[in-house]
């Protein structure tokens, strides 16, 4: 089987962005995004997804993280889409539920070719510490208008925004492991009825 291993660069007026992604990884990650919480978060979706992950910026967050986490999305979405190449043989659905302690979120994906987000969450504060809550939404936009698939979350239940956000990631990271699986009964045919996606 050809390697699943992609690297995209994004650099703008704005942010420098590198992505390494494997797709048949053990879940390491090497993140130096300068946003610490962001990198917390990239991490979860590494262990939980097993994807060897690799993601190092430098964003002008001295005005603020809007433009680096943003950027990271889409670099991570073109990373994704590159090292999944024609799809044929992946699963291509995945969904998860996780929890943790009184959080609990639920993330569904179709790597279907088409992007779209459905993004129902809920958080108790507007920040974790310096992170602003409403740019995981901007990260999960940018992920999904670039690597072509579509992406529900939603947040169940949960009292502490940390775990609240901390769950959507993880629950990505397994819909994303289940999603991208090579199907062993499909014998690389891709998986849609158009025979394309």
């Amino acid at each position: 089987m050809a390697a699943r291993k992609a690297t995209v660069e994004r650099n703008t007026l704005e942010t420098r962005v590198k992505v390494t992604v494997d797709l048949d990884g053990q879940g390491h990650a090497d993140l130096a995004t300068g946003v610490p919480f962001f990198d917390h978060m990239l991490d979860q979706v590494a262990r939980h997804g097993m994807l060897d992950l690799a993601v190092h910026a430098d964003g002008d967050t001295q005005i603020d993280d809007h433009h680096t986490v943003e950027d990271v999305g889409i670099a991570l979405g073109q990373a994704l889409r590159e090292a999944l190449g024609d799809k044929a043989g992946i699963r291509r659905f995945g969904h998860a539920y996780c929890p943790l302690d009184e959080a609990l979120s639920r993330a569904v994906v179709d790597l279907s070719g088409r992007p779209g987000l459905e993004f129902h969450v809920a958080f108790p504060r507007d920040r974790v510490g310096g992170f602003d809550v409403e740019l995981v939404q901007e990260f999960m936009q940018g992920l999904v208008n670039h690597a072509f698939m579509t992406l529900h979350v939603d947040g169940i239940r949960g009292l502490n925004t940390h775990h609240v956000i901390e769950t959507v990631f993880k629950a990505l990271g397994r819909a994303l492991r289940t999603a991208v699986e090579q199907d062993t009964r499909a014998a690389g045919a891709t998986p849609s009825t158009k025979g394309a996606l």
